[in-house]
């Protein structure tokens, strides 16, 4: 299974190619742009935007827990 956060991104959008772009310059220019690399410079320069997706995918998480839970409960009776 691949680590997604090896993936390299791509810059085919004009968001992307901007990302892409400024973590380059911001880590000195690696070649290839990671995932990791992206979350190392979001979590340094804009850390409420990676809390908001934090949280949001927590809550996602915990819901589809409890939906899972119900279904589980509701196949013994």
């Amino acid at each position: 299974m691949e680590n997604n956060l090896e993936e390299v991104v791509g810059t085919d959008t004009g968001l992307k190619e901007l990302v892409v772009n400024y973590i380059g310059n911001r880590l000195a220019g690696p070649e290839n742009i990671t995932v990791d690399m992206a979350v190392e410079v979001f979590a340094a320069e804009f850390p409420e935007f990676l809390l908001a997706v934090a949280e949001e995918n927590f809550l996602r998480g915990y819901e589809q827990a409890l939906v899972d839970i119900a279904a589980i409960e509701n196949k013994d009776v």
